[in-house]
């Protein structure tokens, strides 16, 4: 059986992929769309009635639910044709003002849902499979006031890097997605303790774009999907210039 499974399907980014994978037609028997809102997930179901989907409402932050998506592709031995994560959050705001649990929710959600979803999917990877990764710009550089999320992103690019060069032998196509801003459902629950800066508005970037070009490098086995050139220049930067420079004028009050 071939498969796709996409995380995070229920809004935002995954949703878009759902959408993308649908208009490319890919030859997938069942695609499994994982998120913790059933009801969303089972109007992909109504809307694209030719495609098959297997819901899972799962909360990837609770062993229980992981073990169960271990135990079913354990039981199904699925050939996955692709794998796009996108479940994870952020919260705005300097690091005292946000609760330690918060914290640590970001970096369960950012950064050990990565790993756990990896290993169980892995073995079933088929030969030039696809892998994505939700990233994000703010992995290039340290962010006061959004800490914990663009170290969170960090780890995601860095385990990327790492799992491109551990898959070598399989051929795996493994890309890691690195918008900025993105229009979205995510700053409903990141701008809880803040204001969205001006500058993120200005580069503010529509999530169908960055889901076709973050497709298309996937396609030709780029490491890195950056959308837009402000976004590309930022990265330019950074990789040029140190970190220190950056940090005496970011996140002043």
């Amino acid at each position: 059986m071939n498969i796709g499974i996409i995380t995070g399907a229920s809004s935002g980014m995954g949703k878009e992929f759902v959408k993308l994978t649908m208009q490319n037609h890919l030859e997938l028997d069942e695609i499994w769309v994982i998120a913790r809102r059933k009801e969303r997930l089972e109007a992909w179901s109504d809307l694209y009635k030719e495609q098959k989907f297997r819901i899972l409402p799962l909360d990837l932050q609770k062993k229980e639910d992981m073990d169960y998506l271990g135990k079913t592709l354990e039981e199904v031995q699925p050939h996955i044709e692709l794998f796009i994560h996108c479940a994870g959050f952020g919260i705005m705001g300097r690091i005292q003002e946000i609760s330690m649990e918060e914290q640590a929710e970001m970096v369960d959600v950012n950064c050990r849902s990565v790993v756990e979803v990896s290993s169980l999917v892995l073995p079933y990877m088929k030969y030039r499979g696809r892998m994505i990764y939700m990233a994000s710009a703010a992995a290039f550089l340290p962010q006061p006031g959004f800490a914990v999320y663009a170290a969170s992103k960090a780890f995601v690019l860095s385990y990327v890097r790492a799992l491109r060069a551990e898959s070598r032998e399989k051929q795996l196509r493994v890309t890691a997605v690195c918008p900025g801003a993105v229009k979205t459902e995510f700053f409903n629950r990141a701008l809880t303790k803040k204001h969205l800066p001006a500058y993120k508005k200005l580069v503010m970037a529509d999530p169908k774009k960055v889901v076709k070009k973050a497709w298309q490098d996937n396609e030709k086995n780029k490491e890195v999907s950056v959308y837009g050139k402000v976004m590309k220049l930022t990265h330019l930067v950074t990789k040029l210039l140190p970190h220190s420079l950056f940090l005496q004028f970011i996140g002043r009050k």
